[in-house]
């Protein structure tokens, strides 16, 4: 078996800006096998600053502004860790995030934008709405609609900073509420609107604010706001019903914590290399960094032009070349909306302005968008490291690489191993012999009057975030015992992990049983032992054991006519990470979905148990159809299921409509001879969801009918929003199906 090819070098990049976008795609273009990229982004819909205004307007769709990271990043063959960055270690090479472990990095690039400076106005960070993070925003203008729709009395939005992007936020919103009484008032601290573009400029949007009634006010410096009300320094204060803030920006305050070199406004100081002029293994770009020698105003249009450059340079970095030098240019092309399909243009002392000045925004926009939404096919790469990629410990790995064992040979070394697990936190328990010891076998004593319950599972990683695949791994495992109506107690783990550098295997193997462990900890179960081993993919196996009482266990085989059916989560996960897989799932459809597969089933159980639930299963890979027919063939019993109360996650309709399918679909659609339906309900999409398979899917239990609405109403309260009683027993018919629909 030839070897897959060990990564030798990790490449981090933490944010998912304009910048790295670019780099995303240049590496897709251009693999370096040995290189692995990951991301660190807080959102996997990164919006496209320039078409914000028009979103605002109401002139754009989301998908219309927002690239797709996960896509990009599989694309790219990229890790994508879904998390905010806290911290960094640069002695260490680490970055630490929230809610999880730290990531380690041999290059680290930095494009995490900025934020208006909300400390520096007291009262802004309480009743103020900052032009960034975008996505905030977003979501924080839909609820300001919301608002001022309810509203009886016009409203009165003031908007802070007269610079550009506040400039088109109040044309913008002057566009989406035009039909309201509401009224703008745009404001800036500067004698003139628009500081450092030209005269002819200010004046054709001083012009155009007055046309549509756009307030405006220079030489108002906000001092403080309070509800309802913005302060300034030597003006009137100002009665406004929302606030929105674009003033000057200022950066995270984890980058000086950390000792990099950053300017006054804590911005990171590069060289025209994008380098960190204090740590050489650290690039930025975006609006978080400063270049030395070469100050520009922040803005979308330069975070846009150091992506290729920066992409390059972290390719020279990582195999030892000499860096490109990246001078930006002085002055560029800006296109400013005023949310009607009209657009300011200036460069330099020029400016234009006009539809057709609309029209080609509109046009170099969605040109940038296309980069990131029609990514090509790519031919498959050789497993070939690529030059310069391999150090003198990097040919080292290459060289054992090619003549790893198997059989036992193939374990994890005990050195590695004792230090991963060293950093695992298993709860106090009853366990005799477990992590601690190093005892052929674990051990642990069976309470008096408690029988064991124990169940087993494994599947290579679905998704490349380790840490998040541990977590999927225990819950899905979890999920027989909860069926069962058992208290889980203790867990053992069989680990593969993809061989590489010592260091980096370690770290891997860490990130997936901490994942594990954490899901453990919380169920109040213990990790105690397993096994450890190399191969070609990152794969987890949970053997699991419960305790329960032998006259409560729950059976599949205890269903009655007449019973309610209820499902507790929704079905369709199988189908999304297989478009996931070919680059066709929405990056919000996966992350709902992950959401549900990662939200603890130990709630549902006792809601279930509570309620006289008499019998339970869990729906994983068989399919709802399958387990339902397991069930019902074990009581004896058919079932009617109200197909349109089958809750489904986002996207799963549209993509198997599509013709989009997980592997196992095809073999789990071999029980549809024993479902009924007429063809047209055959043909429908949500009759092929019941046949997709599921990885931590929900609890598919049987009750009494009458506590089935009170124990649905219980299990939405316990956070299971998208609970449903779906089907009803009854007595066993005389056909082959077992499955009828209402």
């Amino acid at each position: 078996m030839t070897p897959a090819t060990p990564i030798l070098k990790d490449v981090v990049l933490v944010g998912a800006g304009h910048a790295h976008v670019a780099v995303l795609r240049r590496f897709a273009m251009r693999p370096m096998p040995g290189v692995r990229l990951t991301v660190i982004t807080r959102e996997v819909d990164t919006p496209y600053s320039g078409m914000l205004p028009g979103f605002l307007a109401g002139q754009y769709g989301f998908d219309d502004m927002h690239i797709d990271v996960r896509r990009l990043a599989r694309f790219a063959g990229a890790r994508l860790y879904h998390a905010e960055a806290t911290g960094l270690d640069p002695v260490q090479k680490l970055v630490f995030c929230r809610n999880r472990p730290a990531v380690p990095y041999d290059l680290l690039s930095l494009d995490i934008g900025s934020t208006p400076d909300l400390a520096a106005i007291p009262g802004a960070a309480d009743h103020a709405i900052p032009v960034k993070p975008i996505g905030q925003l977003i979501a924080r203008c839909a609820s300001l609609a919301a608002r001022i729709a309810d509203r009886t009395q016009p409203a009165r939005i003031g908007v802070i900073g007269a610079g550009a992007a506040g400039v088109e936020l109040a044309f913008a919103l002057r566009h989406r509420f035009s039909r309201s009484q509401a009224t703008i008032a745009l404001f800036g601290a500067e004698t003139d609107l628009l500081p450092g573009f030209s005269a002819s400029a200010r004046r054709r949007i001083a012009r155009l604010l007055a046309a549509r009634n756009i307030d405006l006010h220079v030489g108002h410096r906000v001092s403080r706001i309070a509800p309802g009300m913005a302060h300034f320094d030597g003006a009137p204060a100002a009665t406004l019903n929302e606030i929105l803030i674009a003033t000057q920006a200022t950066s995270p305050s984890w980058l000086a914590a950390a000792g990099l070199a950053v300017d006054a406004r804590g911005f990171l100081r590069v060289s025209d290399r994008l380098q960190s002029i204090s740590h050489r293994d650290i690039f930025a770009a975006g609006d978080i960094a400063t270049m030395e020698g070469h100050p520009r105003a922040k803005s979308g249009v330069m975070a846009v032009r150091a992506g290729p450059p920066l992409a390059e340079n972290l390719r020279r970095m990582v195999t030892g070349r000499k860096l490109r030098p990246f001078i930006p240019q002085r002055t560029w092309l800006s296109l400013i909306s005023t949310g009607d399909r009209y657009a300011v243009g200036a460069r330099g002392d020029l400016s234009f302005e006009g539809a057709w000045v609309w029209w080609l925004k509109d046009r170099i926009d969605r040109k940038f968008m296309r980069m990131y939404s029609d990514l090509p096919d790519m031919p498959a790469t050789r497993p070939v490291v690529a030059p310069g990629v391999a150090d003198a410990a990097g040919q080292a790995a290459l060289t054992e690489a090619a003549m790893r064992c198997g059989g036992c040979a193939a374990k994890i070394g005990s050195s590695v191993l004792h230090r991963v697990l060293a950093r695992l936190q298993p709860v106090a328990s009853d366990i005799e012999l477990g992590l601690a010891a190093r005892d052929d076998a674990a051990a642990f004593t069976v309470p008096a009057g408690k029988v064991l319950v124990q169940s087993a599972d494994q599947f290579r990683a679905f998704i490349d975030d380790p840490f998040v695949f541990g977590q999927v791994a225990a819950h899905h495992a979890l999920g027989d015992l909860y069926a069962m109506g058992a208290q889980p107690h203790s867990a053992l783990a069989l680990a593969t992990v993809p061989f590489a550098p010592m260091a980096k295997m370690e770290n891997d193997l860490f990130l997936m049983l901490d994942g594990a462990s954490s899901v453990l900890r919380e169920a109040g179960a213990t990790l105690i032992g397993g096994h450890s081993a190399e191969g070609a993919e990152l794969m987890l196996g949970l053997s699991v054991n419960g305790l329960a009482d032998p006259g409560r266990l729950l059976r599949k085989s205890g269903m009655r006519p007449g019973d309610r059916l209820i499902l507790t989560k929704p079905v369709g996960a199988g189908v999304i990470f297989a478009a996931d897989m070919r680059h066709r799932a929405r990056a919000r459809w996966v992350q709902v979905a992950l959401a549900q597969m990662t939200q603890p089933g130990a709630a549902a159980s006792a809601v279930l148990m509570g309620a006289g639930a008499t019998a339970c299963t869990d729906v994983t890979g068989f399919g709802l159809a399958g387990h339902l027919l397991e069930m019902a063939e074990a009581s004896d019993v058919d079932c009617t299921l109200d197909l349109a109360a089958v809750p489904v996650l986002d996207g799963a309709e549209e993509l198997i409509g599509n013709g989009l399918e997980s592997s196992l679909h095809t073999e789990n659609l071999a029980a549809a001879s024993r479902v009924g339906g007429t063809d047209a309900c055959r043909a429908q999409a949500r009759f092929s969801l019941l046949f997709d398979p599921q990885t931590a899917g929900g609890l598919l239990a049987s009750l009494p009918p009458d506590g089935a609405e009170s124990c649905l109403s219980a299990l939405r309260a316990a956070g299971y929003g998208q609970a449903a009683i779906i089907g009803t027993m009854v007595a066993r018919g005389h056909t082959p199906e077992r499955i009828r629909f209402i």
